[in-house]
């Protein structure tokens, strides 16, 4: 194989997984367009004969979008806030101090974050009603899930305090700064582009959070997107065309994200995020 022939064979090879993988994506769009009847058509039709705009805003009315996409921005925002103000001063000891303890922290970390949630419901279930946190159905959502996502948030954004040279916090402490103040002026404008990264990874995982939404709100009213999406599935039928809206107008905000700030998640992949 020459070596034109292979950046170009590699480009397609790209492309075709990037079709499979995106496919789903664009039947959810079709699906949604189309009639009750010819959504189980044979064969299938790829683009709806005659697309039906209006189960859109019929869905938005009828599932109270507005409710379940607020209550997911807040637990998206909460899950956020905690990680990075507790997973930022963690990960940063972890990189710059190096004793027994700050392995064994860092083991602990990594074994935190291979257990499913499915295995931690239980117990944080148990745990919350004994201290009254299930009144604060939101809160206790977004304590479990930030828990969930700082061992991961941890790791990667250790990576990045790595690849700061140790030698700047060296060199301001020399010029009178204190500790906080070396972290803060120095090290932190250098690690922002993988903390942003970092953060923008978070949000996306918690806005689409479920497990222990579905098992600690109880609430319809503050039940996220994610839940009310389960409301479509009955016993005796199943409202594929609601079902396939409501998903659509769902994702839609997290892939618009993703689009507008892709070029800033590339260049905090790059500049040593995922290092």
């Amino acid at each position: 194989m020459t070596r034109v022939a292979a950046p170009k064979l590699l480009l397609v090879l790209a492309l075709a997984l990037a079709a499979v993988y995106l496919f789903p994506l664009y039947w959810m769009y079709a699906t949604s367009l189309k009639g009750a009847s010819e959504i189980f058509a044979n064969p299938p039709t790829f683009w709806p004969r005659e697309p039906d705009f209006s189960i859109f805003p019929a869905t938005w009315e009828r599932r109270i979008m507005d409710t379940f996409l607020w209550n997911s921005l807040v637990i998206a925002t909460g899950v956020t806030t905690l990680t990075v103000l507790l997973g930022t001063g963690c990960a940063y000891v972890l990189a710059r101090y190096r004793n027994p303890w700050i392995d064994i922290g860092l083991f602990a970390i990594l074994m935190l974050q291979v257990l499913p949630a499915s295995v931690m419901i239980t117990p944080l279930y148990v745990g919350f009603n004994q201290i009254g946190l299930l009144d604060y159905p939101r809160t206790a959502v977004i304590i479990a899930a930030a828990g969930k996502s700082i061992p991961f948030y941890i790791v990667l954004v250790r990576a990045t305090f790595m690849s700061v040279p140790s030698e700047l916090e060296e060199a301001a402490l020399v010029d009178g700064n204190s500790r906080w103040g070396a972290f803060f002026f120095i090290v932190l404008p250098l690690a922002r582009n993988g903390i942003l990264v970092l953060a923008i990874l978070t949000f996306m995982q918690a806005f689409g959070e479920y497990i222990y939404s579905k098992s600690i709100i109880t609430t319809q009213s503050l039940q996220p997107a994610s839940v009310g999406l389960s409301g479509f599935l009955g016993p005796n039928s199943t409202d594929w065309n609601g079902i396939m809206a409501y998903a659509a107008m769902y994702v839609t905000p997290i892939i618009l994200v993703f689009v507008i700030l892709q070029r800033r998640i590339v260049s905090g992949l790059t500049s040593g995020a995922l290092k």
